[in-house]
């Protein structure tokens, strides 16, 4: 009897048909599983044919390794084949339509063969405001890609060499003759300094970039030397309450655009009577127009490892996760390193600097999903699930990663910290306006002279930060602003005295979001950013929930019938349908990116006029 269970279980094993991994790609999973066990379901079978499998449920608890694994077989072959699904599926004991839904839910990972170079070039906003850079104009070879993060040198290419040892490498500016030259084998060349995104740098009297330009990011000692880790020193001088207690008097939000406030999240966590708690550093900036987090990843990874460490210690978290974009490898390169030396000077792990305090990091790599960006996606998506969003309550703070309580901070957030505990959260609050707390950064790009990240204090114009960018480019004028990314609004030239804090834009009918500030001229085809907002956030719905699935699409070919019909009398009903469409989807989404996809394109409706009646 015992036979003939192995037997139907042997027969049950779910396969897609005729799909066989090949020898590269067992071995990119086996590089980062380890050798199939005998209790594994890829383990070789006995004597007689037959395979025993004991090791499922401990398998399965293997789930959160499906996305690296993912990547593993993607960089050593450059996608995600049938038969690798297979032995995926054998190894981690997941069902292969699940491990195919996963796949398929990310950008950067395909199912179908590609070449070993692929050339991604974005096509996103500034990309084509900058360089007319669209889907049906790319040289052949190359791919069209969303935004790249790199926007303060559009137009960008990613370009991924796979292999044993896979290459990363981005190119900003890139002309159409260097994308032809990267798609025939050429390198991208040598890297920008880390500064270059930050025109501000090097200048030690800033805040949050105080360390940018001057500091090596590679050097640890380098980064005690500039100020690093006193305010860890500091945090577990006056404990964990006292820590809360400083970021709650500071006022500092989240600076990712949902401008909750930091020390009430952290609190609310701490509070929680679960020993496992969790945090995340959510550093998957996708939105068009944001790079921010890749400027300060890059140039300061040591701080992220610092501040984030504070908060840990503050809530009570024992293990933390930096969810990266993909599309960022030197930001990748720099936290790695950052982490290892950070291990091997008790910076982290064990005993933390002799305070009895335990804290371990992990880097996951995201995949190409916007929709990561979402506090709950992150969840699914680190746990080897579709990145969708999860239903709120209960809140992440009660119910998050794997099941437990979990803080979730952007990059922007956490460096945030590092001033408040080296002083006092009531210096930090002297900064900024009576809703806006302290320092805040700006992603300056489009027709400006100098575009890049930008620290101000809450309360600075936009006239002012365009000034501070070096003004307008020569024979450039204000046809509109896109505050926020495509999840934000546009204003015209006439909002220019515009106050930059959470309140005063709110109060004008928009909103800062992740801090993008994107200055097109006269020269860019406002109706061609709208198509392209459309577009975005069409392809980038998880399609989980009707109104976000079906309204983005239907927004989309709202638009296009209004590029035949603008100033016509049936231009009429397409308005009027955008308008609803975009009310369903604020009101009956269930996540940021359905409640936001209408914003800029009704700002554009209502304060710019591109479409008339």
């Amino acid at each position: 009897m015992a036979t003939f269970s192995r037997k139907v279980k042997d027969a049950m094993d779910l396969k897609i048909a005729s799909g066989k991994a090949t020898a590269d790609e067992r071995d990119a999973v086996d590089s980062l599983l380890g050798p199939a066990p005998e209790t594994s379901q890829g383990a070789e079978r006995d004597a007689v044919g037959l395979r025993v499998s004991h090791g499922g449920e401990s398998l399965r608890e293997l789930r959160h390794l499906l996305l690296p694994v993912l990547h593993a077989v993607n960089d050593r072959v450059g996608f995600i084949s049938r038969g690798a699904i297979n032995y995926i599926s054998q190894r981690l004991d997941v069902a292969p339509a699940e491990i195919y839904g996963v796949t398929t839910f990310y950008a950067l990972f395909d199912t179908n063969e590609r070449p070993a170079r692929q050339v991604h070039v974005c096509v996103d906003l500034a990309c084509r405001a900058m360089a007319g850079c669209t889907e049906n104009n790319l040289p052949e070879g190359s791919v069209a890609s969303p935004c790249l993060g790199t926007c303060e040198r559009a137009p960008a290419v990613l370009v991924i060499e796979t292999g044993v040892s896979p290459r990363f490498e981005v190119l900003a500016p890139a002309t159409r003759n260097d994308i032809v030259e990267l798609v025939a084998g050429k390198s991208a060349g040598t890297e920008q300094p880390v500064n270059a995104g930050a025109p501000q740098t090097p200048d030690s009297s800033l805040v949050l970039l105080t360390r940018v330009g001057i500091a090596d990011p590679l050097s640890i000692d380098d980064y005690i030397k500039h100020n690093g880790f006193t305010a860890l020193r500091r945090a577990f001088e006056i404990g964990p309450e006292k820590v809360i207690n400083e970021v709650t008097a500071s006022g500092l939000v989240g600076r990712g655009g949902a401008a909750f406030p930091t020390g009430r999240k952290w609190a609310a966590v701490a509070s929680q009577p679960v020993k496992t708690r969790y945090l995340i550093c959510n550093a998957d900036e996708s939105e068009p127009g944001t790079f921010k987090d890749r400027v300060m990843l890059e140039g300061d990874p040591f701080a992220l490892v610092e501040s984030m460490t504070i908060a840990a210690f503050a809530t009570g978290c024992q293990h933390g996760y930096i969810y990266l974009r993909g599309e960022y490898p030197r930001a990748m390169r720099h936290l790695e390193n950052a982490l290892s030396i950070a291990r091997k000077k008790n910076y982290l792990g064990d005993n933390i600097l002799n305070s009895g305090f335990n804290f371990e990091i992990t880097m996951f790599k995201g995949a190409g999903a916007y929709i990561c960006g979402e506090e709950t996606a992150i969840f699914n998506s680190i746990e080897g699930f579709r990145g969708e969003p999860r239903n709120k309550p209960p809140f992440p703070v009660e119910v998050g990663l794997f099941g437990k309580p979990t803080v979730v901070n952007n990059v922007e957030t956490l460096l945030n910290v590092l001033p408040i505990i080296q002083s006092t959260g009531e210096k930090y609050a002297s900064w900024g306006s009576t809703g806006s707390k302290g320092k805040k950064l700006f992603c300056v790009s489009g027709a400006v002279k100098t575009p890049g990240v930008y620290e101000v204090t809450f309360g600075a114009t936009l006239r002012q930060l365009i000034e501070l960018a070096g003004g307008l480019k020569t024979g450039s004028s204000i046809q509109a602003i896109l505050l926020g990314g495509a999840a934000g609004g546009f204003v015209g030239p006439e909002d220019l005295d515009l106050e930059l804090t959470i309140e005063a834009a709110r109060a004008a009918g928009t909103t800062l979001g992740s801090g993008v500030i994107m200055v097109l001229d006269q020269t860019v085809d406002m109706v061609d950013q709208l198509q392209r907002i459309a577009a975005f956030f069409r392809d980038e719905s998880c399609g989980q929930c009707v109104p976000c699935r079906v309204g983005t699409v239907r927004q989309q070919e709202a638009l296009a019938r209004l590029v035949k019909s603008s100033g016509t009398a049936s231009a009429s009903v397409d308005l009027q349908l955008l308008r609803d469409l975009g009310q369903v989807m604020r009101d009956a989404s269930i996540c940021g990116l359905g409640q936001t996809a209408h914003n800029a394109i009704d700002s554009a409706l209502t304060r710019l006029k591109v479409f008339s009646a």
